[in-house]
């Protein structure tokens, strides 16, 4: 199993936040009627780690909260909504600006990274596109070999539903990172 606690952190009100995540989380797991057994197999977390994230008292990466997002099939900003600070992982610090309540599904979130991050994404769930404009810095992302190097004020939108990279040079990056959920049969 993943530890999903090894690295990332909430970046202030630390309790608060874990607190708000973990009852969130629980409510979105008890509202499928599924036990904390199942979403931890099913997400690839330890069974105590999942609890312990519920009860307030962890710190998921960013890949594990994607992980329990796809799996409870909700759009990330849905599981993280309580959060109203970034999340801060391994120098990528990421937070929900706004959420669509329409179909398709669409997040959109503030997207900082520290210089000299290299980031690769796991896949998201089928049908998944991004689109990143950087606001300052310089960022390489995309599908790890199709990956484009943007500067301010460029955009580039990919497939999310494959693994794929945020990297910055030596300077800190700023972008804005708009997610489009297409359910399978009609993504593009």
């Amino acid at each position: 199993m993943i530890d999903p606690f090894s690295q990332a952190s909430f970046s202030s009100d630390d309790t608060l936040h874990a607190e708000a995540l973990g009852r969130h989380l629980q409510h979105l797991r008890q509202l499928r009627g599924w036990s904390l057994s199942r979403l931890a197999s099913d997400a690839g977390v330890a069974k105590s780690n999942l609890s312990r994230l519920e009860q307030g008292n962890g710190n998921p990466t960013l890949d594990t909260l994607w992980r329990l997002a796809s799996c409870l099939e909700v759009p990330f900003g849905t599981l993280i909504k309580p959060v109203t600070t970034a999340l801060d992982d391994q120098g990528v610090q990421v937070q929900l600006i706004d959420q669509g309540d329409s179909q398709p599904a669409v997040d959109v979130y503030w997207m900082r990274l520290d210089p000299d991050v290299y980031r690769l994404s796991e896949a998201h769930p089928a049908g998944v596109h991004e689109t990143v404009t950087v606001i300052s810095g310089r960022l390489t992302t995309g599908p790890e070999h199709e990956s484009h190097t943007l500067g301010p004020g460029q955009s580039v939108t990919f497939a999310a539903d494959r693994p794929h990279l945020y990297a910055s040079d030596n300077q800190a990056t700023s972008a804005t990172l708009t997610i489009v959920y297409h359910p399978p049969e009609t993504s593009r």
